[in-house]
């Protein structure tokens, strides 16, 4: 199997310089997501001492025409610090800060959705949406062929991998069990893990969450897990479908809620939440996709087979359009068992 030339580095060589002291100074790593909308950046700076607070944390700026965020001629761009995390690689007390982007003339990038979203957050707080998110995602190769499957073949069929336990049919345990670890040392809201149908395919869930925290909390962990995977010398994706073929595809299915739905009687509240959703079905599936539903199958687009779901790379615009199509279908078959529906109130404003 493929493995990126990095990972054969030697640990030990690099850890004698990790355990170095570094006296009262504080790496600080500003995280942000650039302008495909999935892909995410970082670079390092050094504080004096230790952030309290994320209110404490510079501005950063950056050059916006290496990342797809601007033109040449005028590349300015600036990292403002909204979350900040305990760094799981470096330790403490070092720190992860995601940012937003804003352009040279201080509005926000185009990818940056985390800003509008916040803006309707705080208008239904009285509300007190909460999310849960269960983000699937597939092991590759560096190549890209997937972790631990022949290399002119396929591993036998779907049926004993989901939740699997053993050499045969869990593949890369060890990556899901760093990065769980990773995410809680960090602070990340994760709750738990597991195997999916597809082998090298993984699970991870965070939540619940109350608001904007949920797009924070998501992407801090898809971070996480892409740096754990770089030490392991392999590829993490997110991609809806990344092999072809008759083997599940990968997506990330939200649960919501707001605080009528949780209270007595709260099903009628999520039966008129699904309504209002199925009269703009067609508009969130292509917001959800950073390919404006390109990627999508056309029967999924059509709902002619439950999903195996959609790729949310958009964290943030998940929050605010949040896919129907799960529970639609759950509908349909007269098992609603998991609702993800968008928040009653900011779908006025959609």
């Amino acid at each position: 199997m493929a493995t990126s030339l990095s990972s054969k580095l030697n640990k030990a060589v690099r850890q004698m310089y990790m355990d170095l002291p570094q006296g009262e100074k504080v790496q600080a790593m500003y995280i942000w997501i650039d302008g495909t909308g999935e892909g995410l950046r970082c670079k390092t700076r050094t504080l004096d001492s230790e952030p309290k607070s994320v209110e404490e944390l510079p501005e950063w700026n950056f050059d916006g025409s290496s990342t797809y965020q601007a033109e040449g001629s005028n590349s300015d761009m600036y990292l403002i610090p909204k979350t900040m995390f305990r760094d799981p690689f470096r330790k403490d007390p070092n720190k992860l800060v995601l940012c937003e982007v804003l352009k040279y003339n201080r509005k926000p990038a185009e990818t940056n959705l985390r800003h509008t979203c916040e803006k309707i957050m705080r208008m239904v707080e009285n509300q007190h949406p909460w999310f849960g998110m269960e983000q699937e995602y597939s092991l590759l190769a560096i190549d890209g062929h997937p972790f631990g499957w022949p290399s002119n073949g396929f591993p036998g069929p779907q049926g004993p991998y989901y939740c699997g336990v053993g050499a045969d049919k869990a593949y890369g345990r060890d990556i899901v069990e760093a990065h769980y670890r990773a995410c809680l040392y960090a602070g990340v809201m994760i709750c738990g893990t597991n195997a999916e149908v597809m082998p090298a395919q993984w699970e991870f869930q965070v939540g619940p969450c109350e608001g904007i925290s949920m797009g924070d909390h998501l992407w801090i962990a898809r971070f996480i897990l892409h740096r754990v995977c770089e030490d392991f010398g392999v590829v993490v994706s997110f991609d809806p479908k990344p092999i072809p073929g008759n083997w599940n595809g990968a997506g990330c299915h939200t649960n919501f809620s707001t605080k009528s739905m949780r209270e007595e009687g709260g099903l009628r509240h999520i039966e008129e939440a699904i309504e209002r959703l199925g009269k703009r079905h067609q508009y969130h599936i292509r917001a959800y996709d950073p390919k404006g539903g390109l990627t999508m199958p056309d029967d999924l687009l059509a709902g002619m087979r439950p999903p195996t779901s959609m790729s949310s790379q958009l964290g943030w615009q998940t929050v605010v359009l949040v896919s129907e199509s799960q529970e639609l279908w759950a509908r349909r078959s007269k098992a609603i068992s998991k609702i993800a529906v968008l928040q009653q109130t900011a779908t006025h404003m959609l």
